[in-house]
């Protein structure tokens, strides 16, 4: 008996409903963000532990963000650590 499953023609025609977090803006503008708040961790002479201390995020966020896992970081995650490391200049 085959364990292979029929497609059906519904099954051709209506594309796999996608997940919100898969969403493409949503990703491109979490890994513009997530290179662009690496790079500032990199520079940083703040270590990555003290940037999500400050952040309020564990520092396995951290972790995850610099071995490039983008999944398990949110966009407000990220623009967290990015204003917690590149605050806004204050304007005198």
């Amino acid at each position: 008996m085959s364990t292979a499953r029929r497609t059906t023609t519904a099954e051709l025609l209506d594309p796999p409903r996608s997940s919100p977090d898969l969403d493409v803006r949503d990703l491109e503008t979490r890994s513009r963000l997530m290179r662009i708040v690496t790079r500032l961790i990199a520079v940083s002479e703040l270590g990555s532990r003290e940037i999500a201390r400050r952040a309020g995020l564990p520092a396995q966020k951290v972790s995850d963000l610099l071995c490039g896992k983008l999944e398990h970081l949110s966009l407000d995650e990220l623009k967290q650590l990015y204003h917690t490391i590149d605050p806004p200049m204050t304007s005198h």
